[in-house]
């Protein structure tokens, strides 16, 4: 399997300590991707060696993020990780852009997960925009796939001043059904598309402003993740 790496964080999965594990590959070409060193990434790790990792934090953790990347580009290995994370007891969550419906109807049919954050790029019909292909129905699918599950899900949506509009986020919210909705702070740094990099980086206070006008619209609880104030609660 590839595997960029890991980290430990208490960021990822809200009220639990977590090993992140960051799954390499994704086919979409998101301008504002700040993991570009993962998309083509071919470090490999053997099932042992992610054992390990775990194994070897597990005392502390209570829980195990896969990330990436698009972590269900290698659907087989992601089960792997998650039938071994239930079997030491811990929680599981899987961050995905829901580009795979069919792959991650897999993982919930063996009901292997706690927890979901679904980046929602844009509304549905505005993907290739974002993201050089035109998948906003799979990742609508995927959506309602989690829903029908029963799965604890977070949409999240990275908020790029160029690339979206306040119209654009209330019309996405009233697209998504989800039991969290966060708008992430964009970071112009290491990003996929150069031009971006001049972009500022958006107000958090402008944000909180934003989340402030769509949380009427949203059956949920409305989140803003900036890198000034961590996760705030609207």
């Amino acid at each position: 399997m590839y595997i960029g790496g890991t980290v430990i964080s208490s960021v990822e999965f809200h009220g639990n300590m977590s090993l992140v594990i960051f799954m390499s590959k994704c086919p979409l070409a998101c301008r504002y991707c700040h993991n570009v060193e993962l998309l083509d990434d071919n470090t490999e790790w053997s099932f042992e060696k992610v054992k390990h990792e775990i194994d070897s934090s597990a005392d502390f953790l209570d829980a195990v993020v896969i990330s990436g990347g698009e972590p269900l580009v290698q659907v087989d290995a992601v089960i792997d990780i998650l039938k071994y994370v239930r079997q030491i007891g811990l929680k599981t969550k899987l961050d995905t852009s829901g580009i795979y419906p069919d792959n991650l109807k897999r993982i919930l049919d063996l009901d292997l997960l706690d927890f979901i954050s679904l980046d929602v790029k844009t509304t549905f019909s505005k993907y290739r925009k974002i993201t050089g292909a035109n998948v906003g129905f799979e990742v609508k699918k995927s959506m309602e796939l989690i829903n029908q599950a029963g799965v604890h899900l977070e949409a999240r949506t990275t908020f790029v001043p160029t690339l979206h509009t306040k119209k654009d986020i209330i019309n996405l919210v009233d697209e998504i059904n989800a039991d969290i909705y966060t708008i992430q702070q964009f970071r112009n740094k290491n990003v996929l598309d150069p031009a971006l990099e001049k972009v500022e980086v958006p107000n958090p206070h402008d944000l909180v402003k934003l989340a402030e006008e769509i949380k009427p619209y949203f059956d949920g609880i409305v989140k803003v993740k900036s890198g000034e104030f961590g996760e705030q609660i609207i």
